[in-house]
């Protein structure tokens, strides 16, 4: 069973690199053409045991098929494919498929993901085309395997269309003395297939993404920093990939945009987190664990890639920077308070999220405020209190910074 599961899987994957890239890897990266997923043709449906999955594209393009574990996941990635007009809902449903999800991945890619209720394996994948019509289908077939057969078998395939792995290390830093602008680099929280926190007709993501604009803006203005943003547009970028964009970056601050919604309950006001293995109390680890699976739920694999050597690295280079980051996390509460005088009961709080764990840069996740909250969400959706937001953070910051160089210039001599 786990020898043709196995094979399956292998086989999708040359299908994907072989029948739409006939003349050389880079094929890809050249593609200008873009197809549409079309409803008609298009289904999720029962297979016997299994299930059965048809993406009904109007031209062939690079794709590929994969299943992660904990939780179960099937996983389809499309290159330059639209999705807009089609909802999971117009796909159906089927027995063992408890959610299906779908949108932007990355620049250029759009990936759907299949929650699975039980350990169900690839049996079959291809592509077939329509010469005379340009269009091409994509059909999958999963099957029921046994829970280790899945488990060993899951994981992204080698070989894939963008690098894997984090972006290499530049050389090491000096920390800023205040002799120049400083680097920050702005997270606007989930995006594409991860809208994040949805309430009242608003997207997290896209809310956030307008802040993050506005905010770097106002940072630029004031000739003090250099900003650059995680990500410019409705995609999604895994967690580790926005701290390696923010160390490729040569960043002096991390900042990570949020606003939250609550199931139930009253919580209002902007609050500010730095990193902490145990969470300042059970609402800050329920949200950090919230935010750190929706890389989970998108499809993303978070498999631990360090050693106990790195981690030794990494926990001496947080004896500096956690310090920093609790400096940072106060000037930023200060600054919030003033300016808009909309802080959470507790503003500062400490979670283990996932985006602040760069080990040599200061970092704090800035949650703007709870959606769940009508007068938070009124305000998140005011251009003219995320001014006088940005403005807070912008004081927060320039506080900061002044404190942080003094200190450097102290440990110098």
């Amino acid at each position: 069973m786990f020898g043709q599961f196995g094979q399956a899987l292998r086989a999708a994957v040359a299908a994907l690199l072989m029948a739409v890239l006939p003349g050389s890897g880079t094929a890809a990266d050249e593609l200008t053409a873009r197809a549409r997923l079309a409803a008609e043709g298009s289904a999720l449906r029962a297979a016997g045991a299994g299930v059965g999955l048809s993406l009904q594209l109007t031209q062939a393009v690079p794709w590929r098929v994969f299943t992660l574990d904990a939780p179960r996941r099937l996983v389809v990635d499309l290159r330059q494919t639209r999705l807009d007009g089609l909802t999971p809902d117009a796909l159906g449903a089927a027995p063992g498929i408890s959610a299906l999800r779908m949108g932007a991945f990355r620049a250029g890619w759009s990936r759907l993901v299949l929650d699975l209720d039980a350990p169900l394996g690839v049996a079959a994948a291809g592509m077939t085309t329509d010469p005379a019509a340009g269009s091409a289908r994509i059909d999958i077939r999963l099957a029921p395997v046994p829970a280790e057969d899945f488990a060993a078998a899951a994981g992204a395939p080698p070989g894939a269309l963008w690098p894997e792995g984090p972006a290499p290390a530049p050389p090491p830093k000096r920390r800023q003395t205040g002799d120049r602008p400083l680097i920050v680099v702005i997270d606007p929280g989930h995006g594409g297939i991860d809208p994040g926190a949805q309430y009242g007709g608003h997207d997290e993501a896209d809310l956030m993404l307008t802040f993050a604009r506005e905010l770097q803006e106002k940072l630029v203005l004031s000739g003090r920093y250099e900003v650059i943003l995680t990500r410019t547009e409705d995609v999604f970028v895994p967690l580790q990939a926005r701290v390696s964009r923010a160390r490729a970056a040569g960043a002096d601050v991390f900042l990570s945009l949020h606003a939250d919604a609550l199931p139930e309950g009253h919580a209002r006001g902007a609050t500010i987190y730095t990193l902490s293995e145990t969470a300042s109390n059970a609402a800050a680890a329920e949200l950090a664990e919230r935010h750190d699976r929706d890389d989970l739920l998108a499809g993303v694999d978070l498999g631990d890639q360090g050693d106990m050597v790195a981690g030794v690295l990494m926990d001496l280079a947080r004896t500096e920077t956690v310090p920093r980051s609790e400096r940072l996390a106060q000037r930023l509460v200060e600054g919030l308070g003033a300016a808009t005088a909309e802080l959470h009961k507790r503003p500062w709080l400490k979670a283990g999220f996932s985006v602040l764990k760069g080990p040599e840069i200061p970092s704090a996740l800035i949650e703007v405020g709870f959606m769940s909250s009508p007068r938070d969400l009124a305000n998140l959706t005011d251009p003219a209190w995320r001014a006088r937001a940005a403005a807070g953070i912008l004081a927060g910051l320039d506080a900061w910074a002044i404190e942080d160089a003094a200190e450097a210039e102290l440990l110098r001599r």
